[in-house]
């Protein structure tokens, strides 16, 4: 039996708000707020924090009840991530996740190997 399209389409849609949901809103009476300060500073709190990370975990539930074989579900569980990644990306501004910074020294004009005199 084949997968219907609208069963991974709206597992992406899921997997997108609920990584959403749980890594960056504050949700009903602060919940989810509240869960990611109290995971701390471990790996829990790595995985709340960052959408890629969250999104495989969130992915996981949602790949074993769409999927009808394990290599179905294997393979969806990634491509739902996957899908829930591209579509974050697509919503999210140009500089909401600003990449790592890099200064460069500026170059001393004055320095050279040899100076002339006058």
């Amino acid at each position: 039996m084949e997968m219907k399209f609208y069963w991974l389409l709206l597992g992406i849609l899921g997997v997108w708000r609920v990584t959403s949901l749980v890594g960056t809103e504050d949700g009903p009476f602060d919940i989810f707020a509240k869960w990611r300060k109290a995971a701390g500073n471990g790996f829990l709190a790595k995985a709340l924090s960052c959408f890629y990370c969250l999104s495989l975990w969130v992915a996981v539930p949602f790949g074993l009840l769409i999927g009808e074989t394990w290599t179905e579900r294997l393979v969806l569980w990634l491509a739902l991530s996957a899908g829930a990644i591209l579509l974050h990306r697509l919503t999210q501004p140009a500089d909401a996740e600003s990449p790592a910074v890099y200064f460069e020294d500026k170059e001393n004009e004055n320095a050279v190997l040899r100076t002339t005199e006058d």
